[in-house]
């Protein structure tokens, strides 16, 4: 696929490869400039994917039974009691 380069220093990515590669408007490219003058290209994850790719990546290291928002809730409501005695 070729493309040409605006006077702007704008390229358009072929349809091709922004739909398999899932580039949309607002996607953040990450350009460095390989050995022989090759670019390379990274994509930059935007942060719901970020957030998607995270999700639950420290579960196998909860104790089984363990609920950590729970845990949380249950000590803010401790702090609140503890508050209102005081």
């Amino acid at each position: 696929m070729i493309t040409t380069v605006t006077g702007k220093n704008q390229i358009t990515i072929p349809a091709e490869l922004a739909r398999e590669l899932d580039i949309a408007p607002g996607t953040k490219l990450d350009w460095t400039k390989g050995e022989a003058g090759v670019l390379i290209l990274k994509i930059i994850p935007n942060r719901a994917e970020l957030a998607r790719r995270l999700a639950g990546r420290g579960r196998r290291h909860l104790r089984e039974g363990s609920s950590p928002i729970r845990d949380l809730v249950e000590d803010r409501v401790r702090e609140d009691l503890h508050e209102d005695l005081s």
